[in-house]
């Protein structure tokens, strides 16, 4: 029984980076119904970036707002760059090859700025596991959940409560009448490119001393984090986390009980069920547009 409940743990705290990740999918489909396929290198680059920073003195607590900060200017660049010009000549399919080609190029520029090994990022916190109603637990997974909860928290607070949110949010429900009702609608959508970036380098330094840090740590996670956001939904933010959880709590105890080998195998179930059964997401709502 503790073992299982220490691969709950694990699980939740690998399922709330998903979700964080996730989220940015949504933030930016939203907007503009185009998605960041180089969301996963956005997490990369937040990882390695905090790793420079911390690396030359920067307190762990100073560098995560100055990741965030990097984020939303890596995203905005994709937006302008990669999705812009797609949007404006209508394309369907060309903010699809121009986010993968970014995420390719940062993914190389990477490789030569911090080499292809992997890096050992320092965590800010004891690296002793605690007890947690009978189970081991580190640290730093309490601080990834804790963290993940409070940035999507934030945005919702953000787009809730905020005069800005609520443009962001109008340009969701109708893009032509916010356009109409004087909402810079290209600002916005630029806008959620940035906080998407933002909330996945954010991840990417939360979970950096978790693992190794690389080149390469982004691909796997973006790709799982646009399988919870399909699980989930891409309008329901109860639906990402919720399909996040399942995830990472499935992937656990799937590689303890079975082999790690099998890992990846729930996931992809879960996955093909919900695109057969109910291709809105578990919580996702299914848009009907009148022409």
């Amino acid at each position: 029984m503790e073992i299982l409940l220490q691969l709950v743990y694990s699980g939740i705290a690998l399922g709330m980076i998903y979700a964080v990740i996730a989220f940015g999918y949504q933030l930016t489909f939203q907007t503009s119904d185009t998605l960041n396929f180089g969301q996963g290198d956005a997490l990369m680059l937040g990882a390695m970036v905090g790793l420079t920073l911390v690396n030359h003195g920067v307190n762990y607590w100073v560098m995560l707002p100055l990741v965030i900060v990097f984020g939303m200017v890596q995203g905005a660049f994709v937006e302008r760059i990669g999705v812009q010009p797609a949007i404006k000549i209508k394309s369907e399919f060309g903010w699809i090859m121009s986010t993968i080609a970014l995420g390719i190029i940062f993914k190389n520029v990477a490789e030569n700025l911090w080499g292809r090994d992997d890096l050992k990022f320092p965590s800010p916190l004891p690296e002793a596991p605690m007890n947690l109603l009978g189970a081991n637990v580190l640290p730093m997974e309490v601080l990834v959940v804790f963290g993940a909860i409070a940035m999507m928290l934030g945005v919702e607070f953000f787009n809730r409560k905020t005069i800005y949110g609520k443009a962001v949010v109008a340009t969701f429900n109708d893009r032509d009448a916010a356009k109409l009702m004087g909402i810079n609608t290209g600002l916005v959508i630029t806008f959620s490119y940035a906080l998407s970036s933002a909330t996945a380098g954010f991840a990417g330094a939360l979970i950096a001393p978790l693992t190794l840090t690389g080149a390469t740590m982004g691909a796997v996670l973006g790709l799982k984090a646009f399988a919870v956001a399909i699980i989930g939904g891409l309008t329901s933010g109860l639906g990402i986390i919720v399909g996040g959880i399942i995830l990472g709590i499935a992937e656990t105890t799937t590689g303890f009980y079975i082999s790690t080998g099998y890992k990846d195998v729930p996931g992809l179930v879960l996955l093909l069920m919900v695109l057969a059964l109910k291709p809105a997401g578990l919580f996702g709502k299914t848009a009907i547009k009148k022409v």
